[in-house]
């Protein structure tokens, strides 16, 4: 069996960013344990667009914007210049309004999030990071905890969860079992993006600025109900949108059936030259086993309250920390929230055990 001070169970933002945290703190018994073959979790790009999270608002979110920065990664702006296209029913000509651009201004990175857990990934050596290790159950052995996961199993002394409380629960056996008021409360907190889905078309140039449309649209038609630019500067241009289709429902139509209803709704919407993108790209969150669970398909909202981090008292007291997205008070399910929730649960293990270093500032 293998050994370590901590384990790290999931690579998203939230993991990679807590074992930076780990290094930059001279900590380096630790190990990260992906169920997927590769990091990034809810961050997912395709072609260089994303299929996850899109956006940051460094106003907002400056812990987010320091670590992008240090990262040495150069943000652009969301393209919002030009009018707004609006669908009110199901028949009808859309309606052209005056756009309006966010305040402050949304934040995107060139080569999608993804290039944000790349530049995380380069600076974590690779013997702490474990691919295609799901773990399927923790139980406490003595003072520590041991892990079965496919293909190995570990002994540590505390293990940090960075994936969704929800996810948790349901997929990863405990012995012994959780206290029943932390089981529930985390079986009760939606999971961030689960439920919903995305669909990129790409283009050789983005035709619609040249009508002045800023390539946004709000519809009540759908199947898109928001559609956004995802143009890349000096890059592919290209319009995505979120699924307003019930994800049950998109269940049961075959996904090249709902890429022809997408390109028709953005073709109706932007004129001929829609209908012919050079790629389309589409991820359905909900049917993705590392992201989504049955619970997940018919709450596409946040938790009313933030759930606890771990035990307060028990077997599972001290040994067991949640630092995934949901449990950031501040921002739940963003991207900001997994650096919170990472960085607090760092910083709580550190002041908890008299032999670790201080803790070096860790963006």
């Amino acid at each position: 069996m293998n050994t370590a001070r901590i384990a790290i169970v999931g690579g998203g933002l939230s993991g990679l960013h807590a074992a930076l945290c780990l290094l930059r703190a001279g900590v380096q018994d630790f190990v990260l344990l992906e169920a997927r073959t590769a990091p990034g979790g809810r961050i997912s790009s395709a072609g260089g667009f994303d299929l996850g999270p899109t956006w940051y608002w460094p106003e907002f979110q400056p812990e987010l914007h320091e670590l992008i920065v240090d990262l040495g990664l150069r943000p652009f702006a969301q393209f919002e210049e030009g009018d707004l296209l609006v669908e009110q029913a199901q028949q009808g000509v859309p309606m052209r309004v005056p756009g309006y651009a966010s305040a402050p201004a949304a934040m995107r990175l060139p080569g999608g999030m993804q290039s944000l857990v790349e530049a995380l990934q380069q600076r974590i050596p690779d013997r702490h990071l474990r691919g295609g290790h799901r773990v399927r159950r923790m139980r406490r052995v003595g003072e520590q905890v041991e892990l079965d996961c496919e293909p190995t199993s570990w002994r540590v002394d505390h293990v940090m969860l960075a994936l969704s409380p929800r996810l948790a629960e349901a997929t990863i056996g405990f012995t012994p079992a959780l206290p029943p008021a932390l089981a529930r409360s985390w079986r009760e907190t939606p999971t961030w993006m689960a439920p919903h889905a995305k669909y990129v078309a790409v283009y050789d140039h983005a035709f619609w600025r040249e009508a002045g449309l800023s390539g946004g649209a709000r519809s009540a038609r759908g199947p898109l109900g928001e559609i956004h630019d995802a143009s890349v500067p000096q890059g592919p241009a290209a319009l995505f949108g979120f699924l307003g289709v019930p994800a049950q429902v998109r269940r049961r139509v075959p996904q090249q059936q709902l890429l022809q209803h997408c390109k028709a709704q953005l073709t109706r919407l932007f004129g001929p030259r829609a209908a012919h993108p050079r790629e389309e790209f589409f991820k359905d969150w909900s049917v993705d086993p590392f992201t989504s669970t049955a619970a997940d398909e018919a709450n596409a909202g946040h938790a009313l309250r933030q759930p606890e981090t771990g035990a307060i008292a028990g077997p599972w007291y001290g040994r067991l920390t949640g630092i995934a997205s949901e449990w950031s008070a501040e921002f739940p399910g963003y991207l900001a929230g997994a650096v919170d929730a990472s960085r607090r649960g760092v910083d709580a293990w550190l002041s908890s055990c008299p032999s670790n270093k201080p803790s070096k500032e860790c963006p």
